[in-house]
């Protein structure tokens, strides 16, 4: 994500003296007075960063945006501030993916704390929504017999057994594994169990539907 802060507070003071403060921290700024113009922003393709907002705002409000952006699947991580919190905002704000929920005046070294606390969770997660997303991709290029042969080989089964319950011959299914480890760049069958576990592959039910599935594909 970079190091972007989108300040949306319609107090100019607060804005504006927390932006100098971020700036000297190495922050990119922008500022906007509303959410409305944030989301104006958004819609018209705004640089990811994350959100330090107001809840009370004239217009549409900082839980409301929050709303909003959830609805939306946006990935902006969100602080929130406010001059008078209350528990129940707090814990709808978090629930909803808030990093945080500061009241004001808040010292500037928390607030500094929350923001990279923020980017970084932020970070973290779009590193592994990446990688679920190339696992995907890689499991993708097997072919459906490929695909068959890679399920039962993470989970454990010989050759011999595999080639048992999808009716071929041993030497194919060496072929297939030769094929798959190629294409999904494994050097070991630790790395296929990997692969597996991250797709959420290797669950119980998944294990009963070997044999349901094993005579489709030829």
């Amino acid at each position: 994500m970079g190091s972007l802060v989108h300040i949306v507070d319609d107090d100019s003071l607060f804005r504006h003296a927390t932006a100098r403060l971020l700036r000297l921290h190495g922050y990119e700024v922008i500022e906007y007075p509303s959410a409305d113009q944030f989301l104006a922003q958004v819609c018209a393709g705004a640089e990811v960063g994350c959100i330090l907002l107001d809840v009370s705002l004239p217009g549409l409000s900082g839980p409301a945006l929050q709303r909003r952006l959830v609805e939306i699947g946006s990935p902006f991580p969100i602080v929130f501030l406010t001059g008078h919190g209350d528990i129940p905002t707090t814990v709808t704000a978090i629930k909803s993916g808030a990093e945080d929920f500061l009241t004001k005046p808040v010292a500037g070294q928390t607030l500094l704390e929350s923001i990279g606390r923020a980017i970084a969770r932020h970070d973290t997660e779009s590193k592994h929504q990446q990688r679920m997303r190339d696992a995907h991709a890689l499991l993708e290029t097997l072919t459906p017999r490929e695909r068959q042969v890679f399920d039962f080989i993470v989970r454990g089964r010989l050759n011999k057994q595999t080639a048992y319950a999808l009716g071929i011959t041993e030497r194919t299914i060496k072929a297939h594994r030769h094929r798959i480890f190629e294409k999904l760049g494994a050097r070991t069958i630790t790395d296929l169990v990997s692969l597996a576990e991250r797709l959420g592959i290797l669950s119980e039910q998944a294990d009963a539907d070997l044999s349901s599935s094993a005579k489709s594909p030829a």
